[in-house]
């Protein structure tokens, strides 16, 4: 489950990190960008991929965001331990949790 959890984050956002590298620098020269004042000291390849790198994790920070806020109650509140093997101690354990 977790496998396919991820592939819901990083695939969308691998595609929306392409669309916005392509919006982006149809508008924008990598070598007219500058730094503090200071211009880049990287090719327009370089500024290419640091920039989809930056669009994919943005996008997977917004992905990963809304598979969270997507899960249900059951699934935020389950125990992770078998019943039987919970310790005495444990508070689900001792309210009966499913």
């Amino acid at each position: 489950m977790l496998a396919k959890r991820m592939m819901w984050i990083a695939w969308p956002a691998f595609l929306v990190a392409g669309l916005l590298e392509m919006l982006v620098f149809a508008l924008v020269d990598p070598q007219d960008l500058q730094w503090f004042g200071h211009p880049l000291a990287l090719s327009r390849q370089g500024v290419y991929t640091l920039a989809f790198f930056a669009f994919w994790g943005l996008a997977m920070v917004s992905s990963g965001l809304t598979t969270l806020l997507a899960m249900s109650p059951f699934e935020v509140n389950r125990c992770p331990v078998p019943k039987d093997a919970r310790p005495v101690e444990c508070a689900r354990g001792a309210q009966g949790c499913q």
